[in-house]
């Protein structure tokens, strides 16, 4: 398969789909968000909090799992 270190899909994952809507092209490869850490991420977080502490929440975030978006991704790893 071309490409085919830029895909992953585990169907047996107690979690899969973590995120509901997205069809068959689900990336799992970025399960755990390398993103996270970025003050200004790409994609779509959230907020949530809990005893005065704001964090944030990715947990409607589907930019990761988008296949289309892996090269976004990969520059942005490389920036940091």
């Amino acid at each position: 398969m071309e490409h085919s270190h830029r895909y992953f899909k585990n169907k047996d994952c107690k979690y899969y789909p973590c995120h509901e809507g997205m069809g068959e092209e689900f990336n799992c490869l970025f399960c755990y968000c390398p993103l996270y850490r970025l003050e200004k991420c790409p994609g779509t977080p959230g907020e949530c909090g809990q005893g005065g502490k704001i964090q944030r929440d990715c947990s409607q975030c589907t930019f990761p799992h988008k296949p289309e978006n892996y090269d976004k991704i990969i520059s942005l790893l490389e920036r940091m």
